[in-house]
This record gives C-alpha cells, structure tokens and sequence, in this order.
C-alpha cells in the first residue's frame, strides 16, 4: 500500500478539524481525510498497541460523530476515509439499537448462511455479542487482515439486510409508510455491504486509499 505523504496523531486534532467544514477547499478537504485516514491506519498497524487500537475503535466516542464527519463522511466509499466512515457508522448503529440489530440478523441468517459463516458470530446472537462484533471489525482494521475484516463488515450489512426484509414481509401490522422505511433501509444496508466487499478486494489489489 502507498504510504501517505504525512502522518498526523491518531487521535484527531479538534482544532484542526473545525477548520474542514469553512476553511478548506474541497479538493484539499479530500486530501486530508485520505491522508488522515492512512495516518490513522498505518500508525495502527506497525504499532500493534493495544492500547492504541482500543482508542481508535472508540474514536467517535472519544472524538464526536461530527468530528470524524468532518473528515471522511463525504469521502467517496471506494476509499479508505469512505470505508472507515461506514465502518464507524454501523459501530454507532449496532452501539445505539444492539437488541434491535441482533433480532434482524437472526431473521437474515436463514436466507444468507455463507454470509453468517463470514460474519463469525453465534446464531442467534446476544446484543453484546453484536456490540463486540462491530469492535472486532475495526480491530482488524488496525491489527489484523483488513480485508478480512471489510468482508465481514460487508456480509453482515448483507444478512441485516436480509433480515429486515423478512421482518417486512411477516408483520401484516406494518403500515405502508413503515413498509417503504424498511424496505429502503434494507436496500441501503445491502449496498453498504456490496460497498464493503468491494473495498476488501480493492485492498488485497492494493488500490483501497
């Protein structure tokens, strides 16, 4: 992988980061959350402490959702800054709705089980369990088999997608409204798991940046 031109803090810098939204060209903007991005990454990876990986995976929680927006939300998702934003996002997603999360993906594992079996967690799984899943993600981010971890990403935004399509289809209760909602949240969790896979194979080419 191209080693970024520079390297900033693993830990955002607040100041810094006030800057984007006003500040800063858009071109220049894209700049930085590439290169943030890979600081970020590879400080991780030859580190390997612990202590780091564990303060990166709870970067939002340290930093603020409109922080680390700042920087890579409107990256483009075929890169590393898109990838680690969505990867964060479904962080804050299973740590907000983790029961709710859980019983969607048990619905999802009869109509996807290879993709269960890529995901690696028990059938059907406690919230806990997906809380830990959606941090060990991110561990293999920063220590393991990125591309590994992108995959798993991938199929388990796929099988929630599937999951909460069967939960449309067996609720005669829902209203057309709430059909519709499910039925968009289920398309656009199937396209960031196809976003995800794609960026794992990417990285194994050695074009994720």
């Amino acid at each position: 992988m191209a080693e970024a031109k520079f390297r900033r803090p693993a830990m955002l810098d607040l100041d810094f980061a006030d800057q984007i939204e006003g500040d800063i060209d858009p071109a220049d903007r894209a700049l930085i959350a590439h290169e943030t991005a890979a600081a970020i990454v590879n400080q991780a990876r030859e580190s390997r402490r612990p202590d780091l990986v564990e303060r990166l995976i709870a970067l939002v929680d340290e930093e603020g959702l409109e922080t680390v927006a700042m920087l890579w939300s409107k990256a483009e998702a075929q890169t590393l800054p898109g990838t680690l934003w969505r990867l964060y996002m479904i962080r804050e997603w299973v740590k907000c709705d983790a029961v709710g999360v859980a019983r969607t993906y048990h619905f999802g594992v009869a109509a996807a089980h290879v993709r269960h079996e890529t995901v690696g967690v028990a059938d059907p799984p406690a919230p806990d369990e997906v809380r830990a899943l959606a941090d060990a993600i991110l561990s293999g981010v920063f220590t393991g088999d990125l591309a590994h971890a992108l995959d798993r990403a991938g199929a388990f935004c796929r099988v929630v997608a599937l999951g909460t399509e069967f939960e449309e289809e067996g609720d005669d209760a829902l209203s057309q409204a709430r059909v519709h909602q499910a039925a968009l949240r289920a398309s656009q969790l199937a396209h960031t798991g196809e976003e995800l896979e794609r960026s794992a194979r990417m990285w194994r080419e050695g074009r994720l940046d």
